[in-house]
C-alpha cells in the first residue's frame, strides 16, 4: 500500500532540510518504506481538502490506505511502531525511546521556536536585545540536561532509534547559532545523524524539491 506524505510545494526553510516533513522523510527512509509526495501551496493548505486532513492547515500529512494522520511526531511514531528499525525490540527500551521523542518535542523545541521566533517577528521591538538572552538561557537549561544525558554515547539510548531522529531534528534547528557549539558532544551527534545514508535520502529528496521550486 503506498504512503504519501504532503509536503511544501516552496518550502521556506529555503532547503535546509528544516521543514516538518524532512523528519518524517528521513523515517520512512530508515525504515526502507516506499513513499509519495504530493506538494502543497500556502493557499492549498487553507482549502477545505487539506483541512480535512489536517485540521491546523500544516504539513506534513500521512495517508496510507484509509489511515490519515498529521503531527510529524506521530507520524513517526506510526511509522516505528509498525516497521522494524526505529526501535528497539525489548519493551522498557521501546518505552525509553519513545520517551525520547516527547522529549524533543516537548522539552526541547519549545525553547528552540520561542528563540526562532522572537529572531524573524520581534527584532524591530524595543525590547528584543534584551530578550534573546532570557532566551538564550532557557535553550542552555534544556542542552545542560540532554548534553549529560547522552555523555560519550553515540545515541540517547543504546542504539539509533526514533528519539535520536526526533532529537536531532530539533537540535538541526540551533545550528548556525553558538548555542550548540557550547556543548561539546551535541554538534557530534548531530553530524553522526546527518550521516546516516536514510538522512541523505530525505535531505536530498526535500533539497530537490525547493530548488526545482526556486528555478521554476
Amino acid at each position: 500500500m503506498t504512503v504519501t506524505i504532503t509536503a511544501f510545494e516552496r518550502s521556506p526553510d529555503r532547503g535546509r532540510g528544516l521543514a516538518r516533513d524532512m523528519p518524517v522523510r528521513w523515517a520512512l527512509e530508515e525504515v526502507g518504506q516506499p513513499y509519495d509526495v504530493r506538494l502543497v501551496s500556502f493557499p492549498a493548505m487553507k482549502q477545505p481538502s487539506h483541512l480535512a486532513l489536517q485540521p491546523f492547515g500544516q504539513i506534513p500529512t500521512y495517508e496510507e490506505g484509509d489511515l490519515v494522520l498529521f503531527e510529524s511526531g506521530a507520524i513517526i511514531l506510526h511509522l516505528a511502531v509498525n516497521h522494524p528499525g526505529l526501535l528497539p525490540d525489548d519493551a522498557h527500551a521501546r518505552a525509553r525511546a519513545v520517551a525520547w521523542m516527547f522529549a524533543a518535542a516537548s522539552t526541547l523545541e519549545p525553547p528552540i521556536l520561542e528563540r526562532e521566533g522572537a529572531i524573524l517577528t520581534d527584532y524591530d521591538k524595543g525590547w528584543h536585545e534584551e530578550r534573546l538572552p532570557i532566551l538564550k538561557d532557557r535553550i542552555r537549561g534544556r542542552l545542560g540536561p540532554l548534553s549529560r544525558a547522552l555523555g560519550s554515547a553515540d545515541w540517547l539510548d543504546g542504539a539509533f532509534s526514533a528519539g535520536d531522529l526526533m532529537m536531532i531534528t530539533v537540535l538541526r534547528r540551533l545550528k548556525g547559532s553558538s548555542l550548540l557549539e557550547e556543548y561539546r558532544n551535541l554538534p557530534a551527534y548531530v553530524a553522526r545523524g546527518e550521516e546516516r545514508p536514510a538522512f541523505k535520502r530525505a535531505f536530498d529528496a526535500q533539497l530537490a524539491v525547493f530548488l526545482a521550486s526556486a528555478n521554476g
